[in-house]
């Protein structure tokens, strides 16, 4: 038996086990339709907003996954500044933050667009914008020349977990996969999802940020099973919480001779996982949308609509009146005038806590 997948004659024909991914896949369809219902109840600014944040976690966490951190508020500035989305607080972001924020929106807002030799090419070469990663010069914007293995441990002990498809092959390789990724074939969008990362990742076809550019491609497949642009879960986030596995399974499929039932089951429970946390995100959004229809002719000034704003969208830690001063850029005078405000107009409240710190949360409304 070949060693690794791709050494098997016809090695693209893959099967599966109907019988083991039916039900998940019901569940994962039912799903997503009950989101997309859910949203499109929702007024404009709102779905907005929820797009919004889920396309900034999903790039976010798409580089976390690779121990890239990424600045939130760069992030979120940057797709909005693209999308002609206005927000509060706006920040200029590096090279870094627009390479990937151009890879993802490209996917999600022009997911009927072929996906191309060209357009990947163009990927690659926004995610490395210096020809650099790390401290090491990359092929950039092409197929990699050399061999690709994806190794661990310390120097003169390293333990080889993969070994790609030969360099020679990949053009080929990848013309195989283009051609099928756009044809119109009858496999439900989904499940081309999950065949199409899987595929990719086994060809690693560049010379770094395959990881990345697998979760773009699966993101622009899930925007053709949505049939929108907008964004309401992210299988990034969700790859993020479970990639000791994410690894495992993909390590232990690359040796089947061509059955990925496993893959499938796995990558189908991880996009319900994300789905299912979709669900929780979505009350949070809800309950800022309720807060801002209240308070649509309360006055309240550009610092204070920030800092609430923070405090909706998963504010880390506790808020206290040194934090307000820092995140709104004001004096520590100026921060306690605003919380002060805020009090007395019932939407922040002291916690009722001791110490010698004091915290502020939000309200019941």
């Amino acid at each position: 038996m070949a060693k690794y997948i791709y050494e098997n004659r016809n090695w693209t024909n893959f099967t599966w086990r109907e019988t083991d991914v039916h039900v998940l896949f019901g569940e994962v369809r039912h799903l997503q339709g009950r989101i997309i219902g859910q949203m499109n109840t929702l007024g404009f600014a709102t779905k907005t907003e929820a797009s919004l944040t889920t396309l900034t976690h999903d790039v976010i966490t798409s580089s976390e996954i690779e121990g890239e951190k990424l600045d939130y508020d760069q992030v979120r500035s940057s797709i909005a500044r693209r999308l002609g989305i206005p927000i509060a607080g706006v920040v200029p972001a590096n090279r870094n933050v627009e390479g990937v924020v151009e890879m993802m929106l490209d996917a999600t807002q022009n997911y009927q667009n072929p996906l191309t030799n060209k357009r990947l090419f163009g990927w690659h070469s926004a995610l490395f914008p210096t020809g650099y990663s790390g401290m090491h010069k990359i092929e950039i914007g092409r197929y990699r020349s050399g061999e690709m293995q994806i190794v661990s441990g310390a120097m003169g002990k390293e333990k080889v977990h993969f070994e790609a498809v030969p360099a020679n092959r990949v053009k080929e390789e990848m013309d195989n996969f283009l051609k099928w990724f756009n044809d119109n074939s009858p496999i439900d969008p989904i499940l081309k999802t999950a065949i199409a990362h899987f595929w990719f990742v086994i060809i690693h076809p560049f010379d770094d940020g395959n990881g990345r550019i697998a979760r773009a491609i699966s993101d622009l497949m899930l925007a053709r099973a949505d049939q929108t642009t907008e964004r309401y879960y992210s299988m990034s986030s969700q790859i993020l919480v479970e990639r000791k596995q994410y690894y495992e399974i993909v390590q232990k499929v690359q040796h089947s001779d061509g059955d990925i039932t496993d893959w499938l089951h796995w990558f189908l429970q991880c996009l319900k996982n994300s789905l299912l946390t979709t669900q929780t995100t979505l009350q949070k959004i809800l309950r800022k949308s309720e807060f801002w229809k209240i308070h649509e002719n309360t006055e309240l000034n550009a610092r204070q609509r920030l800092v609430l704003n923070k405090l909706f969208d998963g504010f880390e830690g506790k808020l206290k009146s040194s934090k307000w001063a820092k995140i709104a850029k004001c004096s520590p005078d100026t921060a306690l005038r605003d919380i002060k405000d805020l009090i007395d107009k019932g939407i922040i409240h002291q916690e009722q806590q001791g110490g010698r710190s004091t915290n502020y949360v939000l309200s019941e409304f």
